[in-house]
């Protein structure tokens, strides 16, 4: 998700923020490095009915980045039979944040037309190396931008670190990841996209069914993957911040989760109305980190 971000990571969130490849990477996709042993740190089964756990989330409230349509609100997003679900609506209802004249995106829009979910483990729960995977059905309509994607803290964005483990829109799935320059707001992308027909050729029905988005992180590079196979490789050495982030590897410190359904604004396209209610499903979020070498 491509954001600007004039604060670091607070528990407010209705003004959050924190938030290639080289020769000693794969080859091809679906090989490996070497293999490591992993044991479940933390996760995420949305395996009761309801509401999503505030132990572990926080929520978004209002307009949040990118021009986006929607008003992002708790009330989207709940539990049932195992499966969480992000709904995205089509609801008129006044903007609380308008302003007659703001020159404020947020604030210009008298009225809201969409509304959506964008849920936060900031400050609940985060980590810095080890292994992500998210099982998750994701929509495709027009306008219709999901996410699973990672911040980091201590400094403004990009210099925090971003990794976007999934990202759909206009018909592209995306894994990214971004780190800081010498320029505010300006980030420094490792960015791989692939049509969703490069997919859909090989299974006519990938679009209905679940799969899971795994990131691999160590010291060395982030490995993005889809129900296995190999898509991304970002080197770490590469990844150095600028004299904003002072110097840093923003991905060699901590990054919290984050998964929302965004709609429209920069990136997301026309939005189909005919699509609505969108859902974006999840089967669960799982955090693991790395064994202990056997002494």
């Amino acid at each position: 998700m491509k954001i600007k971000l004039l604060a670091v990571c607070a528990l407010a969130l209705a003004s959050m923020s924190c938030g290639g490849s080289n020769s000693d990477e794969p080859k091809k996709p679906g090989t490996t490095p070497a293999q490591k042993e992993y044991e479940l740190w933390w996760s995420d089964e949305f395996d009761v009915d309801g509401a999503p756990n505030e132990q572990y989330w926080n929520f978004e409230n209002g307009f949040a980045r990118n021009h986006e349509e929607q008003w992002y609100q708790k009330e989207n997003a709940s539990i049932k039979d195992g499966i969480l679900t992000i709904e995205c609506r089509k609801e008129r209802k006044p903007n609380p944040w308008y302003q007659a004249g703001s020159s404020d995106w947020k604030k210009q829009r008298q009225y809201i037309d969409y509304t959506s979910t964008s849920m936060t483990t900031c400050n609940k729960k985060h980590f810095t190396f080890g292994r992500l995977e998210v099982r998750a059905k994701i929509p495709t309509a027009g306008g219709a931008w999901p996410a699973i994607w990672l911040l980091g803290y201590g400094y403004d964005w990009p210099s925090c670190g971003e990794i976007d483990v999934m990202e759909y829109y206009r018909g592209m799935i995306l894994a990214n990841t971004c780190h800081g320059n010498n320029t505010p707001w300006q980030g420094v992308w490792n960015s791989m996209s692939k049509p969703l027909k490069y997919f859909t050729d090989s299974d006519p029905e990938w679009v209905n069914k679940f799969h899971v988005w795994r990131m691999d992180w160590d010291a060395k590079a982030i490995r993005i993957y889809i129900d296995d196979k190999l898509i991304q490789a970002v080197n770490l050495t590469t990844t150095i911040n600028g004299t904003i982030g002072q110097s840093t590897n923003p991905f060699h410190r901590d990054q919290y989760v984050l998964l929302n359904l965004a709609l429209g604004g920069d990136n997301g396209g026309t939005i189909d109305n005919n699509a609505f209610p969108m859902k974006y499903e999840i089967d669960y979020v799982r955090i693991y980190k790395e064994k202990p070498a056997q002494q």
